[in-house]
């Protein structure tokens, strides 16, 4: 495949993850918790993908590095709501992460590259979506036992990310 088909296509599926955010937010709403992590796994699934494709075209389209990081957040804060909204996750942080992302979108707004992620950025992307993957383990899924202990993973794994939101955010602003 040619290096311009592959950013197209890596430009498509992360449109694709943006739309996702709305039918998440909506099964997570339903109690539809399969279908919600189904998606979910799919969103980083695909952003996996999406990068993937754009290394091996040597380098993304500017739209892309501007697009993916917003999608990210659209899937990412779809359950992060949902889990304050049912007491699972202590709405400050929640607050905290949103407000982290709002800030560094800012600043990746005001580059003319899209601003590329960190390592510490895409670690807490991945740890993010870790979390979040455990703490939608749908109840039906594995037996009673397992459904409580992979919850409090996810719980446990938040807490990193967290951290790591907040100190990939000082690295992203000491570049301005």
């Amino acid at each position: 495949m040619n290096p311009r088909r592959m950013r197209q296509l890596a430009d498509g599926l992360t449109l694709a993850r943006a739309l996702l955010g709305l039918p998440l937010i909506v099964a997570l709403s339903a109690g539809q918790m399969p279908l919600a992590w189904l998606l979910l796994l799919a969103g980083g699934l695909s952003d996996w993908l999406d990068g993937l494709l754009a290394r091996r075209a040597g380098g993304g389209s500017v739209w892309g590095a501007r697009l993916d990081p917003l999608t990210d957040k659209i899937l990412i804060s779809a359950p992060l709501l949902w889990l304050a909204s049912v007491g699972r996750l202590p709405l400050w942080a929640i607050w905290l992460l949103l407000a982290r992302e709002l800030l560094i979108s800012g600043w990746r707004a005001s580059t003319t590259s899209g601003g590329p992620a960190s390592l510490g950025g895409k670690a807490k992307t991945v740890l993010q979506f870790t979390s979040l993957l455990l703490l939608l383990w749908p109840g039906g899924w594995g037996g009673a036992g397992l459904v409580g202990p992979l919850h409090s993973l996810g719980w446990w794994l938040f807490w990193p990310s967290l951290l790591l939101a907040l100190s990939s955010a000082l690295g992203y602003l000491r570049k301005v």
